[in-house]
């Protein structure tokens, strides 16, 4: 369902997957980005992309969004039994990142960043080869997956650092329950997952970045089967299954 109102501010895309959307459920939808509509009024042709799937194996929806913007994607995902309420969080989510990325451009130095499309992305210290990417994943293998994406690991460690001092209910389970070590291959091992999902028209690494907080929170509430499948996965590539980290 596409919505193209040229009065609008904001043009709103959702795709379905996996299950049906009611009109009444489609307005709602609509109805919760006054909002978002408002804080984008001023910016040129924003889009909202909203992908929704239903999981048949854990009897959840998934919901991940893109705002795309000048000089920046924003993205949000969550999943939850009540697609409804998957989606208020991740429009919560964008709302908190587009007040955030509006302050910016109110800096001079910042707004010249953006301009330059440099400013707070999560880039790989080498750049994949798709190519190889699209190989591991057609294969089954996760090794070569995460082989071929080896620039992103540093970059997205720093990122799930940061993320986890938002709150102190992650920060306390910080080398208690998990590692920084473990949030990043839960992010590789959900982005291995979910690649044939991705959309294609966000960069790789806002991608990536997408999938830190569904990954902390998985690892939060189901631990310990999520740290056997790391473990698991570790020794896929040949590293230790205990690591320390904080």
């Amino acid at each position: 369902m596409r919505r193209d109102d040229p009065s609008e501010p904001l043009s709103v895309e959702i795709d379905a997957h996996q299950c049906d959307l009611t009109p009444e459920q489609l307005a709602t939808m609509r109805d919760d980005l006054g909002n978002l509509s408002k804080l984008v009024e001023n910016f040129p042709r924003p889009e909202l992309h909203v992908y929704v799937e239903r999981e048949n194996r854990s009897n959840e929806f998934v919901v991940k969004t893109s705002l795309l913007l000048p000089g920046q994607t924003l993205v949000a995902s969550d999943h939850n039994q009540v697609m409804h309420a998957a989606y208020e969080k991740c429009v919560d989510v964008l709302l908190a990142q587009l007040k955030e990325y509006k302050d910016r451009l109110g800096q001079v130095p910042e707004r010249q960043k953006t301009a330059e499309g440099t400013h707070n992305r999560l880039e790989p210290t080498v750049d994949p080869e798709l190519n190889a990417v699209d190989a591991a994943v057609a294969g089954g293998d996760y090794a070569a997956f995460r082989t071929a994406l080896q620039g992103f690991e540093d970059p997205l460690r720093v990122r799930v650092g940061r993320w986890l001092q938002r709150s102190d209910e992650t920060e306390r389970e910080v080398g208690r329950r998990f590692t920084i070590a473990d949030v990043v291959e839960e992010v590789f091992l959900d982005a291995f997952d979910s690649y044939d999902r991705r959309a294609k028209e966000v960069r790789f690494g806002d991608w990536l970045e997408s999938l830190i907080d569904p990954a902390v929170k998985e690892l939060m509430r189901d631990g310990g089967d999520e740290l056997q499948n790391i473990s698991m996965a570790r020794t896929l590539q040949g590293v230790p299954a205990s690591r320390e980290e904080k």
